[in-house]
């Protein structure tokens, strides 16, 4: 079975060249990630993950930062499907897969 975690956070818009979306994971809950060491690892360091918001789930990948913390990209089409937009706060569950 693999870990999964729920928590409600806001989408942030990254502030450069290109309009990317993300989700921040908090501090405890990336330590709580970052303790299954049996997890994967992909360029970057990044964590496999099935990610579901609403009614969507989809496979992407969390990227480790250096404060502490994982960051989740949201897609256009994710945020289109569920009505969510810059500034709102959101209920995610996450799968390590």
């Amino acid at each position: 079975m693999d870990p999964t975690f729920t928590l409600k956070a806001k989408i942030w818009l990254w502030q450069g060249k290109a309009a990317w979306h993300f989700i921040t994971i908090p501090a405890g809950l990336s330590a709580d990630i970052k303790g299954f060491d049996e997890m994967p690892r992909r360029g970057f360091g990044s964590v496999p993950v099935k990610v579901t918001i609403g009614s969507t789930t989809w496979k992407t990948s969390i990227f480790p930062q250096k404060k502490g913390t994982y960051i989740l990209p949201l897609k256009a089409d994710v945020r289109k499907k569920e009505g969510v937009a810059e500034g709102d706060a959101v209920q995610i569950v996450i799968a390590l897969q």
